[in-house]
Formats: structure tokens, C-alpha cells, sequence
């Protein structure tokens, strides 16, 4: 093996993993706000699932079954209508903590999100949605199947470790912001900025869009 077949797809794997996954969604929103509530044991489970959703996703497409997600589109109208429906219900309820936000305090967040809900939560945002199969396992797959019988796991191994260290700098990284957060004003912004995010994606998926 030479580095060009195996560096060199590695890297493009994790350049074109990032640029995927890297955009304001519903699945980086939530993990945003864990992270800034600062629950070690909740946030470590939550990027673990986000970052093995994606591998599953990730070598699916690479294994040449994006194609029955192609062939099945029955299947991503139920995962539509679905998702929409939770991202809209979701998104109202971040507006109704941005109208009473609560700050954090000396001994943690005044409201925290438990294990089971954040869990129960992050699967469905990654899974109801639509569009991660399309970006993740037929796009993805569609450019990894392109690398060559060899180089395409090499690739695949890039944008798996692209998601491991998105949503790892995400989860533990937000926690930088909690001075920020501090103040009740700044927790009604940011859930302002996610019930609009996830009200606007519930509303394109349920039109269609």
C-alpha cells in the first residue's frame, strides 16, 4: 500500500465528512445545548450515538445499499412526514423555553436534560430524518464506491473519524460557552436559534422541499 492509496482517500473521507456534517441542524443544535448543560455521562452517550448512527449510515453506503433506499421511496415518506412532525413539535418547545429561559447557576444548569430523553431525542433527530440517508448513504456512498475496491474503506474510515471528532468537539467543546450562558439572555437566544432551525426544517420536510 502507498500513502496515495490510503492517505489520500483517507484525508478526501474526511474533508468531504466535515463539510457534510458541519452546518447548523437539528442533530448539531441539540448537541450544542447538552453540551453547554455540561452532563458529562448525557453528552458522552449523545455523541457516541450521533458518531455511530453516522459509521452505520457511512459503511451502508459503501456496502452499495444506498440503492434500496433508492428503490423503496415509500419508505423516506414515512420517515418524512415523521421527522417533520417532531422537529416542528421540538422546535416549539425550545420557543416556549425562549420565552422563560433560565440561566445557569454556581452548581449547574437550573434545567438539564435527563439520559433517557436526550437519548430518545438524538435518535430521533438522526434517524427520522430523510435527508441522512440521502447525504449520508447515497451521497456518501455514491463518492466512496468512486475510490476504487481497496481505497473506498480507507475513505470510508475518514469520514467516520470526521464525525467522531465533529460531534467530540461539539458536545465537550461547547462547554467553553458556559460563562456565556450565565446569563438568561443568552439561553433565550440560542433557543430562539433552534426552535427556528428546527420549525424551518419540520416545515421544508413537510412540504416537501
Amino acid at each position: 500500500m502507498t500513502p496515495s492509496s490510503t492517505l489520500l482517500p483517507a484525508l478526501l473521507g474526511l474533508v468531504t465528512g466535515l463539510s457534510l456534517i458541519i452546518a447548523i441542524g437539528a442533530q448539531n443544535a441539540f448537541v450544542l445545548r447538552l453540551g453547554i448543560e455540561g452532563r458529562n455521562r448525557v453528552i458522552t452517550a449523545v455523541v457516541a450515538i450521533c458518531a455511530l448512527s453516522d459509521g452505520v449510515l457511512i459503511v451502508t453506503g459503501v456496502l452499495g445499499l444506498g440503492v434500496v433506499v433508492q428503490a423503496a421511496p415509500i419508505a423516506l415518506v414515512v420517515i418524512r412526514v415523521g421527522g417533520a412532525g417532531f422537529l416542528i413539535l421540538y422546535g416549539l418547545f425550545a420557543a416556549r423555553r425562549a420565552i422563560r429561559p433560565r440561566a445557569l447557576v454556581a452548581m449547574g444548569a437550573t434545567r438539564t436534560t435527563g439520559m433517557r430523553v436526550a437519548v430518545t431525542t438524538v435518535l430521533a433527530l438522526t434517524w427520522l430524518n430523510p435527508h441522512v440517508y440521502l447525504d449520508t448513504v447515497l451521497f456518501l456512498g455514491a463518492v466512496a464506491t468512486r475510490q476504487g475496491p481497496s481505497e473506498r474503506w480507507w475513505w470510508a474510515g475518514g469520514a467516520l473519524m470526521a464525525s467522531f471528532l465533529w460531534f467530540a468537539a461539539l458536545g465537550f467543546g461547547a462547554r467553553l460557552l458556559r460563562p456565556v450562558f450565565a446569563r438568561a439572555g443568552a439561553w433565550r437566544a440560542l433557543d430562539t436559534l433552534i426552535a427556528i432551525v428546527m420549525i424551518g426544517l419540520g416545515t421544508r420536510l413537510a412540504l416537501g422541499l
